[in-house]
C-alpha cells in the first residue's frame, strides 16, 4: 500500500476525516498493523469499518491486545514558537517490531483494576480511569513486555496503549484515540506509538501532529549504555532549546515529511544522526562517538538515540544487497564496546 505524504493533523472529532486520518485508516487497515487496532477509531474515522469493508471478517475472541515499541526517536526536539499549537516539544517515532501485551479479565462490581506485574503503576491508573470513562466494571490486568523499562523504547506508552487496546476489546467498545490520549497525558508524556507507521508527535500534550507514512525496512545495531530514564523526571529537567536549534529541528521535520513516504533511507539516517548529535549537549551519550565511528567506517546509515534513554543504534537497510555484510561489519565494529548488541527491525507496510 502506498501511503502518500501529509501535512494536515488529525482534525477534533466531529471536524469530519482529513487526509491524515483516512491515511492512518489505510495504515491501521495494512496487514502489518492490522491485528493491533481492533476497537480503536482514529477520531472521525473508524478502523474496524474499513478492516470490514477490505473483506476482512471483524472476529474479537479474546481480550489480547498489543502496541509496540519504537527504538528511541528518529528526531526529537523543539519546534519554533508560535509554529505549532500547545507545546513546542515534539518527536518522530522509529516503530519497532518488540511488542507490549495486554490482557483484561472484567469482575463485575468493581472499578479496582489489580495489575501484574504489580508494578506497572501507570497501566492501572490507565485502566482504572478508563473503565470509568467507559462506564465498565474493573478486573485484572495481566502484562508481557518484549520492551525493556526504562531505556527509551517507549515500555510504558506500549503498556498503556495495549491496556486501552485490551479493555476495549474486552467489552467490544469502540475507544477514541483523542480519550486514550487524554488519559495518557494525565500520567506521563508518551510516544506516538498508538498509531500505524511514522508520526510526529507532540509528546507533552499527548497529540498528533501529522502522519509521516511508513518506515522503510531498516535495522538497528543497538546497544544500552546501562541505568535507567524515567520518562517524568528527564521531561522535568529536561532545558529551553535556542531559538537556532529550534529552526533546525523544523528543518529536520520537513525533510522526514519528504523522505520516509519516498522510502529515502539515506536522508533518514543523516535526519537521525543530526538529532543525535543536537541532543548530545542534553543529554549525552558516553558512545555516540564510537557508534558514529562504527557507523562511517561501515557505511551505515548513521547512528539513532533514544533521547530521553539509554540505548544508541547504528542504521542499516535491510533492502540493500550488501546488507548481511555491512550488517556483519557494524557487529564487528561495536563489539570491542559492547559484546552483547541486539538488532531491532523497523515496522513495515507491507500492502
Amino acid at each position: 500500500m502506498a501511503i502518500q505524504n501529509s501535512t494536515h493533523p488529525i482534525g477534533p472529532p466531529g471536524s469530519g476525516v482529513s487526509i491524515a486520518a483516512r491515511e492512518l485508516v489505510e495504515a491501521a487497515a495494512d496487514e502489518v498493523w492490522r491485528p493491533y487496532f481492533y476497537h480503536q477509531t482514529f477520531d472521525g474515522a473508524d478502523a474496524a469499518e474499513i478492516i470490514a469493508e477490505d473483506g476482512q471478517q471483524l472476529r474479537v475472541h479474546s481480550s489480547n491486545a498489543l502496541c509496540c515499541g519504537t527504538f528511541g526517536e528518529l528526531l526529537q526536539g523543539q519546534l519554533p514558537v508560535g509554529s505549532v499549537s500547545r507545546d513546542p516539544n515534539f518527536l518522530v517515532t522509529m516503530p519497532i517490531a518488540l511488542f507490549a501485551r495486554a490482557h483484561f479479565k472484567p469482575i463485575a462490581g468493581t472499578q479496582c483494576v489489580t495489575v501484574y506485574p504489580s508494578h506497572k503503576v501507570k497501566a492501572k491508573r490507565l485502566a482504572e480511569n478508563l473503565v470509568i470513562a467507559l462506564g465498565a466494571s474493573g478486573g485484572i490486568l495481566l502484562l508481557q513486555s518484549e520492551l525493556p523499562e526504562g531505556k527509551g523504547l517507549a515500555s510504558s506508552s506500549a503498556d498503556l496503549v495495549a491496556t486501552a487496546r485490551s479493555i476495549a476489546c474486552c467489552f467490544k467498545r469502540r475507544v477514541r484515540t483523542s480519550l486514550m490520549e487524554k488519559l495518557m497525558a494525565e500520567i506521563e508524556p508518551s510516544d506516538g506509538v498508538m498509531y500505524p507507521g511514522v508520526v510526529a508527535y507532540q509528546q507533552r500534550a499527548c497529540s498528533l501532529l501529522s502522519f509521516l507514512g511508513q518506515m522503510p525496512p531498516l535495522a538497528i545495531v543497538g546497544i544500552d549504555e546501562g541505568g535507567t530514564v524515567e520518562t517524568v523526571d528527564y521531561d522535568q529537567r529536561r532545558g529551553v532549546i535556542s531559538a537556532s536549534h529550534r529552526a533546525e529541528y523544523h528543518q529536520l521535520l520537513e525533510r522526514a515529511r519528504i523522505a520516509i513516504p519516498r522510502g529515502d533511507t539515506a536522508t533518514i539516517g543523516r535526519i537521525a544522526t543530526t538529532s543525535a548529535l543536537l541532543h548530545q549537549e542534553r543529554a549525552p551519550k558516553e558512545h555516540l562517538n564510537s557508534m558514529l565511528k562504527a557507523s562511517e567506517a561501515t557505511d551505515a546509515l548513521g547512528v539513532i538515540v533514544a533521547h530521553s534513554g539509554t540505548m544508541i543504534g547504528i542504521l542499516l537497510d535491510r533492502m540493500a544487497a550488501d546488507f548481511p555484510r555491512k550488517l556483519r561489519a557494524v557487529l564487528a565494529h561495536v563489539s570491542p564496546f559492547d559484546n552483547s548488541p541486539k538488532i531491532y527491525l523497523t515496522m513495515t507496510g507491507c500492502r
